[in-house]
């Protein structure tokens, strides 16, 4: 497949970025944006390289391995976004340098221990289900901290902060209370916890992501609007 279109829309996305952080008087330096690959051929890569990505997701290891096959793989910092099972933890943990979706504390024990076993420090994000939709992944908001407890005193990683994925809705302006709930809720735990690098906030995606910036996001994850012919 050809993905001469990626150049326009990495510049489109940034483009809109860069208006978000004018209007909440951020630096555009401090948003990441992660180029979420799942609906892509591995031809993708080469293409979002050369408009200047260098952080790609994906959220099934099944459709990661091909890509990450790709020569042009070795080139990207590799997060993996989706929901995590257990078994599949030792093929994820040496392939992608973030984890955006620990959810749970079996999850945290796996990582850690396979991180170990490789000799690897693995940098993670605590999933939480802010919105409170029962068909989302992620822990609920009162129960956060006890998992970032654990997180932060398992060996192989590094805690970085919080993730979460706002409801479908027909105007990103509806779903904003669910960015900034994480936002508040990662200054929280950092205050109370003490956490030295406790500071991304992986939030936002193709239909909201302007919101999720204004909000804070240092991490949006945009799949669609980026590689979708």
């Amino acid at each position: 497949m050809e993905y001469g279109f990626v150049q326009q829309r990495v510049e489109e996305i940034r483009a809109r970025v860069e208006e978000a952080c004018r209007r909440s008087r951020r630096h555009p330096d401090g948003v990441r944006i992660v180029a979420v690959t799942k609906t892509a051929t591995p031809d993708v890569l080469p293409a979002l390289y050369a408009a200047g990505i260098r952080d790609v997701g994906e959220n099934r290891w099944q459709m990661a391995r091909d890509k990450l096959q790709h020569p042009a793989a070795s080139q990207f910092v590799w997060h993996f976004i989706g929901t995590l099972q257990t078994n599949k933890v030792k093929y994820v943990a040496p392939r992608f340098h973030w984890i955006h979706s620990l959810d749970r504390p079996e999850l945290a024990h796996a990582l850690s221990e396979e991180a170990v076993r490789r000799g690897l420090v693995l940098n993670v994000l605590v999933q939480v289900n802010i919105s409170g939709e029962a068909q989302k992944h992620g822990v609920a908001p009162e129960d956060a901290e006890r998992l970032v407890r654990l997180a932060r005193e398992l060996p192989g990683l590094s805690l970085r902060g919080l993730m979460t994925m706002a409801p479908v809705a027909s105007r990103p302006e509806d779903v904003r209370h669910v960015f900034a709930g994480l936002r508040t809720l990662l200054h929280d735990l950092r205050s109370r916890l003490s956490l030295e690098g406790f500071d991304q906030l992986s939030m936002g995606m193709s239909d909201d992501f302007e919101v999720a910036v204004e909000e804070g996001a240092t991490m949006i994850r945009i799949g669609r609007r980026l590689v979708n012919p």
